[in-house]
């Protein structure tokens, strides 16, 4: 896990090395164990690199990496499948002078081009320079675990995995006015309609699982390699079968995301999906080797899950680490958080997430795996329940009348079944109209209100779209390329690369995810249960408290969104100087989502 930089420009500058090392020493907290730089001889390409040491520690291994005069890369991230790549590439006659995975990448970009791609199983986002060609390939993984960052200025093409990197090399910092009233007037921290925005104008990102070649002067067109197909459903495979299916490829997920040559730990909130991490590990190193575990506790919190946490602790060979997340804990490193994020974030319960990374450099575990992912493709949240019982209403009645009277014997409440449930079923882009119909009458909703109208005059209004899917696929589809998942996993790259930790998600196996999308709706909620082919396939080896969960808690704080009345203060004062809000409209209840937007000024 590293930061990398790179600025490629048609003009020769004698400044080069010091802009690429500017841009470098703002990303040191991604990589501290070192860092490389490399300039073309026409002082007009250059490549900046921060290491974080976790495959072949040796300096061969170091970066900018190079392959035979032509190629030049810079690379964050981790293959999982390189020895196995590795294999197939000495078998094709290639050699190599280290053991690391970032060689590995190199040459099978040698072999393939852009078609490597489509072998790698990990989280990565790189750019490699052609000398030959004169072209820059520049690409991220399929889920966007790793960031990539890019901005045109003054013929000058810029790239970076933060972009705090650009503003040390002035690029102006401009907040995307689009994306504030988005996030102000609907709470939308992702934009569903153009995935490679920012928060900042002028600033994209690769979006995942795309590629692009660049060329000075050239338009930049992002190329997708890979994406979800939902047509296809296997319809004959048996449950017990996709059980046996799912446990294989979870546990080849975690055997891969054990390599490393650092110490490897994980995280653990107690719930389903980090235990079932913990517990497999558990079993693949057969007690040979201690686990340590890394947890936040909310010591005397209705919602604390400290006896799940030492129920897995119980059952495992596991050195547990936890820290007592209070109030106060929280609330102070919300300022650090900030820098680190660059863009808003939802609650306090990332200040949860930000001080487990702390806690394992702390006791020098440089990486972690983690149970994210899992919730977006296994209908996890409860919300999903309203997308598979609209799509059951609509191609099977009686199964759905049949679960919706388990899920009230389950819960012991009522399904949501109000006229708006049937609504969205028959007319599931009605509610979008009504939205844009209230937005034009001449009393608005509060929701716009609060803003100035000099400022609505600029954006559009319109930008609001949930679009209800009846169809459970489709919902989870979205969540993992477009809404939840994309914002969790940026808090997870921030939080982690802020203490020169690494995370790596099983989850986010491609195969897995892939067999899940081809499995039935009826294997991933099953009996009302969430996630039943995951809780089904690990019922023997999890305890059965944690396995049978019912609730979905994670790592929710005692505090959520609460500021102080001089933060308010401060951030609607910045936000009216800035001509965004309407000082006679201020919404209290949007204090939280004040403060986030006025940190997008802060120098």
């Amino acid at each position: 896990m590293c930061g990398i930089a790179g600025i490629v420009q048609i003009t020769s500058s004698e400044k080069l090395f010091e802009k690429i090392k500017s841009m470098t020493d703002a990303l040191a907290h991604r990589g501290p164990d070192g860092e490389g730089h490399w300039i073309d001889s026409n002082n007009s390409i250059a490549l900046g690199h921060r290491r974080l040491s976790i495959i072949d520690l040796s300096i061969a291994a170091n970066q900018p990496m190079h392959w035979k005069e032509r190629y030049h890369m810079v690379y964050n991230g981790e293959i999982y499948n390189y020895i196995e790549l590795r294999e197939n590439l000495i078998q094709k006659g290639y050699q190599f002078s280290t053991n690391s995975d970032s060689e590995i990448l190199l040459a099978l970009f040698d072999d393939k081009k852009e078609a490597c791609l489509q072998d790698l199983d990990g989280m990565f986002a790189f750019a490699i320079w052609d000398e030959i060609e004169q072209i820059l390939f520049c690409a991220r993984d399929r889920f966007g675990e790793k960031p990539f960052y890019f901005t045109e200025n003054n013929a000058r093409f810029l790239f970076a995995s933060e972009m705090k990197a650009f503003w040390h090399v002035g690029i102006s910092k401009t907040p995307n006015k689009q994306r504030i009233f988005d996030y102000l007037a609907y709470n939308k921290l992702d934009s569903t309609t153009d995935s490679k925005s920012t928060f900042y104008n002028d600033i994209f990102q690769i979006e995942a699982a795309h590629y692009f070649y660049y060329k000075p002067g050239d338009k930049i067109e992002q190329k997708k390699y890979w994406q979800l197909d939902l047509s296809k459903t296997n319809t004959t495979i048996t449950f017990e079968e996709a059980q046996q299916t799912f446990f294989h490829l979870f546990k080849e997920s975690i055997e891969r995301r054990l390599r490393s040559d650092v110490p490897v730990g994980s995280s653990l909130s107690g719930g389903l999906d980090s235990s079932s991490i913990v517990m497999l590990i558990d079993q693949i190193k057969h007690n040979q080797q201690l686990q340590h575990t890394f947890s936040a506790r909310f010591e005397g919190f209705i919602r604390d899950e400290g006896p799940y946490i030492d129920t897995v602790v119980k059952h495992t060979k596991t050195k547990a680490h936890a820290i007592n997340c209070t109030t106060d804990l929280l609330t102070n490193a919300l300022d650090k958080i900030a820098y680190h994020q660059e863009e808003p974030f939802g609650s306090t319960s990332i200040a949860a997430q930000w001080h487990v990374m702390q806690l394992a450099k702390e006791n020098n575990i440089t990486v972690l795996l983690d149970g994210q992912g899992a919730d977006e493709y296994l209908a996890g949240y409860s919300s999903y329940y309203i997308n598979y019982f609209a799509s059951l209403r609509l191609k099977n009645k009686a199964l759905y009348k049949k679960n919706k009277s388990n899920y009230v014997l389950f819960y012991g409440k009522h399904f949501h079944t109000s006229r708006l449930f049937y609504l969205d079923c028959r007319f599931p882009k009605l509610r979008d109209r009504i939205r844009r119909i209230r937005n034009k009458t001449i009393r608005k909703p509060a929701y716009l209100q609060q803003f100035e109208q000099k400022f609505l005059d600029q954006i559009s209004t319109e930008s609001y779209n949930s679009d209800f899917l009846p169809n459970l696929n489709e919902e989870l589809k979205r969540s993992i390329i477009k809404t939840s998942l994309p914002i969790l996993l940026r808090y997870a790259d921030r939080n982690s690369m802020a203490h020169g930790r690494e995370v790596r998600l099983p989850f986010l196996s491609h195969k897995l995810v892939e067999f899940v999308f081809s499995l039935p709706d009826e294997y991933k909620i099953r009996d009302i249960w969430t996630k039943a082919v995951l809780r089904f396939s690990m019922k023997d080896i999890l305890p059965s408290e944690i396995c049978w969960r019912k609730e979905k808690v994670g790592f929710e704080p005692p505090l959520n969104k609460t500021i102080s009345q001089e933060k308010f203060h401060h951030a609607t004062r910045v936000l009216i100087e800035k001509g965004i809000l309407n000082p006679n409209k201020i919404l209290k209840e949007k204090a939280w989502e004040y403060l986030q937007i006025s940190n997008l000024f802060l120098e």
